[in-house]
């Protein structure tokens, strides 16, 4: 797992292989597998925050300043990895 993700809390809601409070890693990267687009929006999502895509429990926006992008990149690229 990244220390980008436990610095910045990630861990509290989402795992690698279970749901927590939001979805876990690996699932995300399943229902994105081969979709060009998503490592783009994820970092969007990520960034805003955002729901209804993984249920009602809303995910809070992650950089509302904009400094973070180079750490949520990373992490968008670490769970699309998780793909098998």
């Amino acid at each position: 797992m990244p220390l980008v993700a436990r610095e910045n809390n990630c861990t509290a809601c989402h795992a690698i292989d279970k749901k927590v409070v939001g979805p876990a890693w690996r699932d995300v990267a399943k229902k994105y597998k081969g979709d060009a687009t998503a490592e783009a929006r994820l970092i969007v999502k990520v960034s805003k925050g955002g729901a209804g895509v993984w249920g009602t429990m809303p995910m809070p926006a992650n950089d509302a300043s904009g400094k973070k992008q180079d750490q949520i990149k990373e992490l968008v690229r670490f769970i699309l990895g998780l793909a098998k």
